[in-house]
């Protein structure tokens, strides 16, 4: 019996209230009261005025009491947080609760993740204030986590060489730094025994001798890169902290702007991007050009579709007088972990023919790709 009236308390609160009068609660089932009103409050703006509902941007139907900062503390403690995470999506994407990045309050409650970072990106415009600087912070948490995420591993591709002034956390035979451990050691000697008792063994990191290189990375901010937006800024502040590289950032629309002042710093990045607009590519690669000093010694790295608004012209002969210097051209359709783009492939094989390396790649591949240039 208990089981079947579990059943029927889960296919109330997948019918809503307005089955009520079918399927009922059993009378001290308040959990699933609570999680039912919670879900009301978000779903119930599927249905539209010509079934007597009322939609409005406060709540869903009916009676409810709820507020959003009070919905969305509910949500937390009813259901599991991955849960959370796609009413929260849903909240923001698919029924417009703009009042979410609206209220500090809210803001307060939401989980820092990247599909709050894209909507902050995209409404940012709206807000003002406490709401405005409270986005700048879910912004640098969220920055900071994908930067410890990717640094680590781009460290690892980008050093090759042993550098025994650095200890490695991975420890392996081949890795041993024997030199290093016996002198730290023998303040250990066993003047009995004649022996060094070995107290802490030490291990070589990798790392490559270099020149150092400048990276010009060229990021169209047009709405639909943006998840490739987000990992530029990202991987160009991890870029300008290695001793190899010298790091340029610039984003394009119609208009270019060089963020190569904040390029250290993601989240001054990404809150001075403005997306949408057009896209004028030829543009945003002629300033590049301009940057470009030891050509043998450059990598400019466009991240874009390649749907150009301006003339297809002018993108071909820029790229072709910066391939024609000696500096290398990379370009990105898409750079996200995903690496799955949609771009114009008629200029990406023009491009290509020139002899710039195209391609989509997650940020791991592209800094393996670096690393076998430097």
């Amino acid at each position: 019996m208990q089981d079947e009236q579990e059943v029927l308390n889960r296919w109330r609160l997948v019918l809503g209230k307005y089955a009520a009068g079918q399927i009922s609660f059993s009378a001290d089932n308040v959990r699933m009261m609570e999680m039912e009103e919670v879900l009301d409050y978000l779903y119930s703006r599927e249905y539209g005025d010509d079934q007597e509902i009322r939609r409005d941007r406060s709540g869903g139907s009916g009676d409810s009491q709820l507020t959003v900062p009070r919905w969305l503390s509910k949500i937390k403690t009813l259901f599991p947080r991955n849960t959370v995470e796609i009413m929260e999506r849903h909240a923001l994407e698919k029924y417009e609760m703009t009042e979410l990045l609206t209220d500090p309050e809210v803001l307060r409650k939401l989980e820092p993740n990247k599909e709050l970072l894209k909507t902050i990106m995209q409404l940012k415009h709206m807000m003002k204030g406490d709401v405005l600087e409270l986005a700048r912070q879910v912004v640098r948490k969220v920055a900071d986590e994908l930067t410890r995420k990717l640094e680590q591993e781009m460290k690892k591709t980008l050093f090759g060489r042993l550098n025994r002034n650095e200890s490695s956390p991975v420890r392996s035979i081949r890795n041993l730094d024997m030199i290093k451990t016996i002198r730290r050691n023998l303040k250990n000697y066993d003047t009995d025994t004649k022996q060094i008792i070995l107290k802490q063994v030490y291990f070589s990191s990798r790392m490559k001798k270099y020149n150092q290189w400048r990276v010009i990375i060229c990021v169209d901010e047009s709405g639909s890169m943006l998840d490739s937006v987000i990992h530029s800024a990202v991987m160009a502040g991890i870029f300008a902290k290695l001793p190899m590289l010298d790091t340029k950032l610039v984003i394009f629309d119609t208009n270019v702007v060089d963020l190569s002042g904040y390029v250290e710093d993601p989240v001054e990045t990404l809150m001075s991007i403005q997306l949408g607009g057009g896209t004028n590519i030829a543009g945003a690669l002629a300033y590049c050009e301009q940057l470009i000093e030891i050509p043998h010694r450059t990598m400019v790295v466009l991240v874009t579709d390649l749907y150009e608004g301006g003339s297809y012209r002018h993108l071909y002969q820029v790229s072709n007088g910066i391939i024609e210097s000696g500096a290398k051209l990379i370009v990105l359709p898409a750079l996200d972990h995903d690496a799955v783009p949609n771009y114009d492939k008629k200029a990406a094989a023009a491009l290509a023919d020139m002899g710039a390396s195209v391609g989509a790649m997650t940020p791991e591949e592209l800094s393996g790709f670096i690393a076998k240039i430097l």
